[in-house]
């Protein structure tokens, strides 16, 4: 039968003889004039061909009224002579009768009708084209020669023409209404391309990724709203969309998405179920300049599908994963200033206090608050690097505990140096962590704090969802444990100066200045107050008879009985040499001299060599007109300057 609108079109395409309009708004009297204008020629027969037979049939119809026409067998033949249909067979290959192909030939070659009268007669006559009027068919008509009459040649040759109107009407229908669908079908094209271009500009206006990857959702929904689709990501972007979800690449090179991910091209696959239509999935890459990013994946059914559309779906996605790159490269460049402006303001913060205890506590609150966790832990390893201690934490349970360098997570780091991070501590089993069991956490950030390749310490920072932390977190984590430890180390130092500044080197006493300060402070606000000083008798002859190494180690033996006998409150310094110097707050020199007898007593006993050591007392309180630390210190000098005086070995009140 007839091929369709578009078979037809197609088909006639592929041979260059017949050609259709080229413009579909040419006028219906265009097209008219074109298709009187047209020939036939023998390489478009084979899409001819149902055209003649169908319209043969018509016209016996037509023609069943002529009884002289129908008392033989009427037939019609190819260009090449060959029988295509008869009124007697229904089989071309089982004719009712034997032909005379020499007359079809003939009619053929000459183009002119031809009769044979034998036994049979013979009438051919040539179905010829408008333009060329060259030969596409040839209609014989065979009968009993004893019945033939000269008029019937010309009968024939008239019902020929009839039958040609025939067949030009069915080509007419066949070219009008494939004229249509082109039409039609330019038509959706046209509509389909307006969207795309629509599409690429929202898209191209988008600068937040998921305002692209929404765009690109309601795109293809609004395309094709039969069809099923999803975005797979393959970054650690989260999405509240819920078509959004990442891309799994692990052991599953099977999968059309990861394919389509791996060799960067679009992939399709049909299948088709038992009283379904014919299903089509599609997977496409999102690519950028820099990579892919992702694979949109469609499903919908395959008679909704046009070659255009596999080009619109795939310039779609290469505009999808341009926009989405660029959006993540303008999110990122935003992100950087905004980590550059955190790492300043607190780094600025930071170095405002260098109290080491100050900067642990902001530190903390300001990881906190930076990564949205839920707990963190500030570690600082010892002086003689042999354990861990909490300095600063939110988890009270596990405030200023003590960890050894090879337990938990601070171990791990303090081991390796390196960072790391753990999307979930309930599928990790290799490190068990007090931290996270007591807080309930899945999710662990954890840095060494290193100072000239040494690591001082360590952070511990968690949440209680799984996958919480993304990479970009972990990499800002990485750069502010730095300044922070910076920080740390900044703050010790400054304490260690600080310490060795208002400490004797030998003694490990206080030094005067400090003692003179914090009595001036004491008097600030205290009712009253003692000082008691303290001096070692005949020191000088102890330094000349056992050398200056005794008197030095005698010198740390007071002073360690000193240290031992007194409150943590009160203060002991070196006052000078041999002379030391004790301020007991809120005593009275009467309680002081309790104090002091304590001492003069130790040191008779227990220093190795033996030594006796004189004490000056003198007090304070707010009934004096005028108190100073100057006179203070003067008249507790001037008691021991009595006790000196008095036979060494004990004890002057003021």
């Amino acid at each position: 039968m007839i091929h369709n609108l578009r078979n037809a079109q197609v088909e006639l395409k592929q041979h260059h003889t017949v050609q259709w309009p080229t413009s579909p708004s040419s006028t219906y009297d265009d097209n008219e004039l074109w298709l009187q204008q047209q020939d036939i020629a023998s390489s478009d027969y084979p899409y001819i061909e149902p055209l003649i037979i169908a319209s043969f049939q018509e016209w016996l119809g037509v023609i069943s009224d002529f009884r002289k026409l129908h008392l033989g067998v009427l037939a019609v033949f190819d260009y090449q002579g060959k029988m295509i249909a008869s009124n007697r067979s229904d089989s071309p290959e089982e004719p009712a009768a034997a032909w005379n192909e020499q007359v079809v030939q003939a009619v053929i070659t000459t183009k002119e009708p031809t009769v044979a009268v034998y036994t049979q007669a013979t009438i051919a006559v040539p179905i010829l084209s408008r333009k060329g009027q060259e030969v596409f068919a040839v209609v014989a008509y065979q009968l009993p020669g004893h019945v033939y009459e000269s008029s019937m040649l010309d009968l024939l040759s008239m019902a020929v023409l009839t039958l040609r109107n025939h067949f030009y009407r069915r080509f007419e229908h066949i070219f009008i209404s494939d004229l249509m669908q082109l039409q039609n079908y330019s038509d959706r094209e046209a509509r389909k391309k307006t969207v795309f271009f629509n599409v690429v500009q929202r898209i191209h206006g988008k600068f937040d990724v998921d305002s692209v990857l929404s765009e690109v959702i309601e795109s293809i929904s609004f395309l094709y709203p039969s069809a099923s689709m999803e975005l797979y990501i393959s970054s650690d972007h989260r999405s509240a969309n819920e078509h959004v979800k990442p891309l799994i690449l692990h052991n599953f090179t099977d999968d059309l998405c990861v394919r389509a991910f791996m060799e960067g091209r679009m992939i399709q696959e049909t299948s088709s179920q038992e009283s379904e239509n014919e299903q089509v999935n599609i997977a496409v890459p999102l690519s950028g300049k820099q990579g892919v990013y992702g694979v949109l994946f469609i499903s919908l059914e395959m008679h909704l599908l046009e070659d255009l559309d596999f080009q619109l779906i795939t310039m779609l996605a290469d505009t999808a994963g341009t926009a989405f790159e660029n959006a993540k490269l303008y999110e990122q460049s935003n992100m950087l200033i905004r980590e550059l402006r955190l790492i300043n303001e607190l780094t600025k913060q930071l170095n405002q206090s260098l109290r080491l205890s100050e900067v642990f506590d902001f530190a903390l609150n300001e990881l906190l608050h930076i990564f949205k966790a839920e707990y963190c832990s500030i570690l600082q390893l010892d002086g003689e690097k042999s354990f861990f201690k909490v300095m600063s934490s939110n988890v009270d349970e596990i405030s200023k505990q003590i960890y050894s360098t090879d337990y938990g997570f601070s171990g791990l780091v303090y081991a390796t140096k390196e960072p790391l991070i753990l999307l979930d501590y309930k599928m990790f089993s290799k490190v068990r962590s007090e931290f996270m069991e007591e807080t309930d956490s899945r999710s662990l950030m954890a840095v060494p704090l290193v100072i000239n390749n040494e690591v001082n310490g360590a952070i511990l920072l968690s949440h209680r969802d799984a996958n919480y932390f993304s990479y970009d977190n972990f990499k800002l984590f990485q750069v502010l444990s730095t300044h922070i430890g910076l920080a740390i180390a900044n703050a010790s130092l400054h304490a260690k100066v600080q310490r060795m500044a208002n400490h004797d080197n030998l003694t490990g006493l206080y030094a005067r200045h400090y003692l003179d300060d914090r009595v001036h402070q004491k008097q600030k606000i205290d009712f009253c107050g003692s000082l008691i000083v303290v001096d070692i008798d005949y020191f000088k002859q102890i330094n000349d008879t056992y050398g200056h190494q005794i008197g030095d180690k005698i010198l740390r033996q007071v002073c360690e009985i000193i240290r031992s006998s007194i409150r943590d409150s009160d203060i002991a310094a070196r006052w000078g040499g041999e002379e030391l110097a004790i301020y007991l707050p809120q005593l009275s020199k009467s309680q002081a001299s309790r104090v002091a007898e304590r001492i003069r007593s130790r040191v008779e006993i227990e220093t190795n060599p033996g030594v006796t050591v004189s004490c000056g007392i003198s007090e304070w309180n707010w009934d004096d007109d005028k108190i100073s630390v100057e006179l203070l210190f003067y008249k507790a000098d001037m008691a021991l300057y009595k006790s000196k005086n008095n036979g060494r070995n004990r004890i002057t009140m003021d």
